[in-house]
């Protein structure tokens, strides 16, 4: 192992012990409390996979000394091979584990579904989406919560909002952001033939309260209007929903979930606010001349991350090439095997990177 590393993992072990002397200390504050146990969440796992590695050293160094005796040779041998298997494991996990992060991996995220290319289909397809991120969400303990949602005549989705809030949420859906198609005989389709629809999925971290950018009130214009979706007899006879535009950039973002006029509107400043630093983001990105693909496709057939291939009972994703024959359970949500391929090719572009 590289000097440098070491000292990274030695450093982080005194940091570790740091923490857990201020977690013990009288008078920390809640908030201080609270970054202490997530820059712990962090650390910990990092160094008890350092200690598993120092313990391997110490068994590779006592069947070293072994085998100079005739008599546990053969013992020796296994023990220093085995030994060394295990460190080299160790060594490659803890690069990965050491690898820079996204220090918004941690927080919330605000999943956005869009209909594209296919008229009625795409809608029914972008709820099909919806419901496999509220899913997903379920399955891992998550809260999740459509915040806003246009429906269309047959029940499909032209546009929705969901929230969804947990450990760990943006930096596990993040590579979700493009283009999805699917490949399927629409239940309008008389003639039997496969139709290709589109729909765009845009993942956004939900903004610090004290990070995010600076929005003008005098810049928006507020509407209320009453919710056209169920919610009882109170949320449909009063104007409790939301529509914000943000007039310099055209941002238009709506909340009718809640029947509180109010909340509604505090949510979407939450959403209006994560699109605008998104759309900072991609704007710095795009002077540095970043290699990375914006956040949405066009809608396009064309311009997909992902195939959905109902008559073959296949998911493709194009950026890795992988190829699963089980779609029925990937739409109710058993996203972990896709999620992990894709997070294990970020993760091997990150150590080509850094050499």
């Amino acid at each position: 192992m590289k000097a440098s590393l070491r000292d990274k993992l030695d450093a982080a072990t005194r940091r570790l012990e740091e923490i857990d002397a201020l977690l013990g200390a009288e008078g920390t504050d809640a908030q201080r409390l609270r970054e202490l146990g997530s820059e712990r969440a962090e650390l910990a796992p990092v160094v008890q996979l350092y200690a598993e590695l120092q313990q391997a050293e110490g068994s590779r160094e006592q069947a070293r000394e072994l085998l100079g005796d005739a008599e546990m040779r053969d013992l020796a041998e296994e023990e220093l091979a085995a030994a060394t298997r295990r460190i080299d494991e160790l060594e490659q996990q803890l690069q990965r584990a050491l690898l820079p992060r996204d220090p918004d991996d941690r927080k919330a995220a605000f999943v956005e579904v869009r209909a594209g290319t296919g008229g009625e289909e795409s809608a029914l397809f972008a709820a099909e989406l919806l419901r496999m991120y509220a899913r997903y969400a379920e399955r891992r303990g998550w809260r999740a919560e459509v915040l806003s949602a246009s429906e269309s005549e047959l029940g499909g989705v032209k546009e929705a909002v969901l929230r969804v809030e947990g450990d760990g949420v943006y930096g596990r859906l993040k590579f979700e952001s493009g283009g999805h198609r699917v490949q399927r005989v629409p239940a309008t389709e008389s003639q039997g033939r496969i139709h290709t629809s589109a729909a765009t999925v845009a993942v956004m971290p939900e903004a610090d309260a004290q990070a995010a950018v600076a929005i003008n009130p005098s810049e928006l214009r507020i509407d209320t209007f009453r919710s056209s979706g169920a919610g009882g007899q109170h949320i449909n006879k009063t104007d409790s929903a939301v529509r914000i535009t943000h007039l310099p950039t055209g941002l238009v973002v709506e909340c009718q979930d809640d029947r509180s006029q109010h909340r509604n509107k505090a949510r979407a400043m939450e959403v209006l606010a994560a699109r605008l630093e998104q759309r900072r983001r991609e704007q710095a990105q795009q002077r540095e001349a970043a290699q990375r693909k914006s956040l949405v496709g066009s809608g396009d057939r064309s311009d997909r991350i992902r195939t959905y291939n109902v008559p073959q009972g296949r998911v493709t994703d194009h950026r890795i090439n992988l190829t699963l024959y089980k779609i029925d359970s990937i739409l109710g949500g058993d996203l972990d095997e896709l999620l992990d391929a894709l997070h294990a090719e970020h993760q091997a572009e990150q150590l080509a990177a850094l050499g």
